[in-house]
């Protein structure tokens, strides 16, 4: 399962963005720390499922379908806050970068109000920059990778010379454990000195900014977008890094919790909610609902909250949905459930991947595949699309 880190400094909402986001009874505190051990909990990416295009009845297996969208899910890692200095072990310090470098992308969620400072403790809103926040985090994940590699690198350059080794795969071998791959590595040297005789503390430095562009891209979330001082921080923000998805947690959990006791209708992402029981509601839970619509869902088109996994996972990396069927007619499975299974795979990925996905020993036997829609055999190089349904064929 694909794995998501929800991370930065403490109170800011971290951990109401991860109950919102996974629905699950995390504490939430107003203080330092309220995540003492690294959470874990699935959550859902949101895709169409081709049910109602194809006028079926689907019975998923791994996933959930609501209204014909499928909710396909992944694990969230809440990771504890972090202040400055947590590369050298200050707060809770290294454990937590540990915890962080397991995930495939990181979600860094800020205030954007800037009522919290460096430190995460309450300060009048406004009166915090929210950028350094952003420029914080990214510091203290570089240089706590940097120090892993530049830890004991005399010795490795002698031993790089001596026994005429690879200097990607050493570096790669440093970092084992962190999910970084060797072409990640080989990516990530293109841009810096060659000579790796040369390099000096900035190059380090460099390399590791580069390594984690590319293995572990972050998606910046700004959280309490519905305050007064957030609208303008959150322009500025944009205006300097492409990955930010405005989003207020709290409004999240209030409708979600709603939508769980039947008084609204609302799908996590939706842009809007139908109240169904305004005779069992009092005047604050209306007038509640009534301040989320304006100014969240009609000024941002949603909570955020929805849109930043989504983001994470088919926009920073670059997964597709596809659906594996042995009945290419039918779209079932062997015991006939109807789109059963929705598969996360890398755009690009090709049937034999997806065989793989599914089962090694499938990977094994794959012989070929057909489209089901266009009940046609499809080239062994074909590029798989978001939403194929692929019937995938074996040998005995």
């Amino acid at each position: 399962m694909l794995q998501i880190a929800v991370t930065g400094k403490p109170n800011v909402g971290k951990s109401s963005f991860f109950n919102s986001a996974t629905s699950s009874a995390v504490e939430m505190a107003n203080y330092p720390f309220t995540t003492i051990d690294a959470n874990k909990a699935v959550g859902h990416v949101i895709t169409d499922c081709p049910c109602k295009e194809l006028g079926v009845t689907c019975s998923p297996n791994n996933s959930i379908c609501k209204d014909g969208k499928r909710l396909i899910p992944i694990e969230l890692i809440d990771v504890a806050g972090l202040v400055p200095g947590a590369h050298e072990g200050k707060g809770l310090g290294n454990k937590f970068l540990d915890d962080l470098m397991q995930a495939k992308v990181f979600i860094h969620v800020i205030d954007a109000s800037g009522s919290t400072d460096a430190e995460g403790q309450p300060v009048e809103a406004g009166s915090h920059d929210p950028l350094e926040d952003i420029e914080f985090l990214e510091h203290e994940i570089v240089m706590w990778m940097h120090g892993i590699l530049s830890r004991n690198w005399d010795r490795l350059i002698r031993k790089i010379g001596a026994e005429k080794l690879d200097v990607s795969k050493v570096i790669f071998d440093q970092l084992s454990g962190t999910g970084i791959a060797l072409e990640d590595i080989i990516e990530a040297r293109r841009t810096i000195e060659p000579d790796y005789n040369k390099w000096e503390e900035e190059d380090f430095i460099q390399l590791t900014r580069n390594i984690l562009k590319i293995a572990k891209p972050m998606l910046i979330v700004a959280n309490k977008a519905d305050l007064p001082t957030s609208e303008a921080n959150i322009k500025r923000i944009q205006e300097k890094f492409p990955n930010i998805i405005p989003a207020s947690a709290e409004s999240e959990i209030a409708l979600v919790r709603a939508a769980e006791a039947g008084l609204i209708s609302y799908l996590p992402g939706d842009s809007s909610f139908e109240i169904l029981k305004e005779e069992e509601m009092n005047a604050n839970q209306l007038k509640a609902l009534e301040y989320i619509q304006t100014n969240i869902l009609d000024k941002y088109g949603s909570t955020g909250i929805q849109d930043a996994l989504n983001a994470g996972i088919f926009g920073l990396l670059n997964r597709i949905a596809v659906y594996p069927v042995q009945d290419e007619n039918k779209y079932t499975d062997q015991k006939g459930n109807v789109l059963p299974d929705a598969i996360l795979v890398t755009k690009g990925s090709t049937p034999r991947d997806l065989a793989y996905k599914v089962h090694s020993d499938i990977g094994d036997k794959f012989m070929h595949s057909v489209d089901c829609r266009k009940k046609m055999r499809v080239a062994s190089d074909y590029e798989l699309n978001d939403g194929d349904i692929i019937s995938i064929i074996t040998s005995r």
